[in-house]
Parts: structure tokens; C-alpha cells; sequence
């Protein structure tokens, strides 16, 4: 078997533990989805009022609030899906799980790479969960089949730059405690963009970073797909932002893994 064939088969091994691990506690995949559910409840049903009436959309009101907020939600569940993601890594690290890999005939960054695949199914699974929520509150998406799948593919990018960068934190911390408190700036990035009100309606500076933020482009193009608005350049700002995060933050994490090796 060549190197690249080994690779492969030694990250599905990876995945298939950290998918054993998720499906034996199923409670962090419902916590993921948790947090934000309770955003949208909380913003539909006790802000939606106001804060639709000032869009000037057709719909206005609650309604057209709930088709506003729901982009932004999903980016939210995105991000706090990181947060289980540095854990986990971090408890390998300090369990000594990590020591025993090197041990053995694996790939080197097999052990990575299941991490990160396993926090994408797991983004995408509550995801599944907060869509269904807001279907059931009367969310009703103006696109169809295609415009799913594009708006999926966006989010499954940004999993996949969080995941990365999530799992670069968990090997840098010092501890899982550390590990759970570093990824928490990424949840409130898209409370600081275009998720919740329109940037235009921000202060300069604040205007300026919620339009120049990675996680903006990213809701604007998945609300646009699914509004039936135009998408404009967003969709390649949006993948730009997502591919060049991963390709950081992969680097960032084989060094970290490299240098706890050397230790």
C-alpha cells in the first residue's frame, strides 16, 4: 500500500473511534444544537417583534425576523460546534491517547484528520436539529433543492476551517480547561457581523469589522440561497475566507502536533 492509500485508511480509522465517541454521548451533539435554539426562540419570540418592523422587509415583523435570524443561527451553531472539537482534542492530548498513536504504525496526521471530520458530521447533525426547529416555528425558505445544497456546501466549509482551527487549540492549550475557553470568541463573531441586524445599521468601526469579519460573507451568502436574495460576491468571499482559514490552521495544528512529538 502506498503512503497516501495508508493515510487514508489509518484517518477512517480515526473518524470511525471519534464517531463511536459521539454516538456514545449524544448529549454534546444535542448541546451543540441547544444553545442555539434557544437563540432563535429568544430572538423570534422576544425581540422578533421589534427588530422585524425595522428591516423594511415585505414579510416585516416576527416572520420576516425569523427568515433574517436563521442564517446567522446556523453560523452560531457552526462556531460553538468548535468548542467540543478543542475539548476532545485536548483530552487526547492529556490522557495520554495521543503517546500511544505514536507508538504505532500510523499516519501522523491521521489522528487529526479524524478529529476534524468527525466535528463536521457533528456540525451538520445539529445543524439538522436547528433547521428542523425553525421549520417548525415557520421558517419558510424561498429556494429550492440547489440552493439547499450550495447553502449546505458554505456551511460544511466553515465547519471545516473551525474544525481545524478548534483542533489547533486543543493541542495548544495547556489543559481542557483552556481548551473549552478558547474557541469561545467564535461564537460571538457572528453577533458581530450581519447575523442578527444589518451591519449599515452599526457605528463606523463596528460597521467596518462585521463587513471585513470571516464569519459576514458566510451568513450573507447562506441567507441569500435560502431567501432567494441576490448572493452578489459573497458566496467567493465566503469560500476565500473558509479555504484559506483551513489551510492555516491545519498548518498550525501538524506544527503543534509535530513539536508535543518532539516532547
Amino acid at each position: 500500500m502506498t503512503a497516501s492509500t495508508l493515510a487514508v485508511t489509518d484517518s477512517a480509522t480515526m473518524l470511525r473511534r471519534n464517531l463511536r465517541r459521539m454516538r456514545r454521548y449524544p448529549s454534546l451533539t444535542l448541546f451543540i444544537a441547544g444553545i442555539p435554539v434557544v437563540l432563535l426562540l429568544l430572538f423570534v419570540y422576544v425581540f422578533g417583534g421589534t427588530m422585524g418592523a425595522g428591516l423594511g422587509t415585505p414579510l416585516g415583523g416576527r416572520e420576516g425576523y425569523l427568515a433574517y435570524v436563521v442564517p446567522g443561527i446556523l453560523v452560531i451553531t457552526v462556531a460553538g460546534a468548535g468548542q467540543g472539537t478543542a475539548i476532545s482534542m485536548a483530552m487526547d492530548i492529556t490522557e495520554g491517547i495521543v503517546t500511544r498513536f505514536r507508538t504505532m504504525a500510523i499516519s501522523r496526521t491521521s489522528v487529526l484528520v479524524g478529529h476534524v471530520i468527525g466535528s463536521v458530521i457533528q456540525s451538520m447533525l445539529a445543524l439538522a436539529i436547528v433547521v428542523g426547529v425553525a421549520v417548525l416555528i415557520g421558517f419558510r425558505p424561498a429556494t429550492g433543492p440547489l440552493e439547499w445544497l450550495a447553502a449546505t456546501g458554505i456551511l460544511a466549509l466553515a465547519a471545516l476551517a473551525i474544525a481545524w482551527l478548534c483542533v489547533a487549540m486543543g493541542l495548544a492549550s495547556g489543559s481542557v480547561e483552556t481548551a473549552s475557553n478558547m474557541p469561545m470568541f467564535l461564537v460571538l463573531l457572528p453577533l458581530l457581523g450581519s447575523g442578527f441586524v444589518p451591519t449599515d445599521s452599526m457605528p463606523d468601526g463596528l460597521s467596518w469589522f462585521a463587513d471585513n469579519q470571516p464569519f459576514t460573507p458566510v451568513i450573507e451568502t447562506v441567507r441569500g440561497l435560502l431567501m432567494g436574495t441576490p448572493v452578489g460576491d459573497s458566496w467567493l468571499i465566503a469560500i476565500a475566507w473558509c479555504l484559506g482559514l483551513s489551510a492555516v490552521a491545519a498548518l498550525w495544528a501538524v506544527r503543534q502536533y509535530d513539536r508535543r512529538s518532539l516532547r
